[in-house]
């Protein structure tokens, strides 16, 4: 994504899934502390901090890994994150189907979010040897011939 420069805005700047972390988690209060300022300060609806698919996905998978996030709790947090305005999601239509898949289903939130991208690149669908992934609308169990 690239956005034009007008005078008066700088660059897009990019978050990374530590930052967003702290915000979620809220496990580290001067880095908390930093990072409300830091988005409160630079960022604003008009001109938005940029969050990747990649890093939402790493969100989902630390979040469930490390912290012991359910799927409810899962959700819960990247649409809380979804919902900052002076944040811009890549692909946001795509994270909010798959977040609804996620709920709905066993696959993981990440395979959730692949089908999706995958179906908005224009894909019929994605081959996996992955069970629970091949159960989703998009996938399609690989086998031997």
């Amino acid at each position: 994504m690239r956005r034009p420069q007008s005078p008066g805005i700088s660059a897009v700047i990019g978050i990374d899934t530590n930052v967003l972390l702290r915000l979620l988690v809220r496990d580290h209060q001067e880095q908390v502390r930093i990072v409300e300022r830091f988005i409160s300060t630079r960022f604003s609806k008009e001109d938005p901090g940029y969050v990747s698919r990649v890093v939402i996905a790493e969100t989902a998978w630390v979040l469930k890994d490390v912290y012991g996030y359910d799927r409810k709790q899962i959700a819960a947090a990247i649409r809380a994150v979804m919902d900052v305005c002076e944040l811009q999601m890549e692909s946001a239509d795509e994270i909010d189907a798959a977040i609804a898949d996620f709920e709905q289903s066993s696959a993981g939130f990440t395979d959730c979010l692949l089908a999706r991208t995958n179906a908005a690149a224009g894909c019929s669908h994605t081959v996996t040897f992955d069970r629970k992934a091949a159960r989703l609308a998009g996938f399609e169990l690989l086998k031997g011939g």
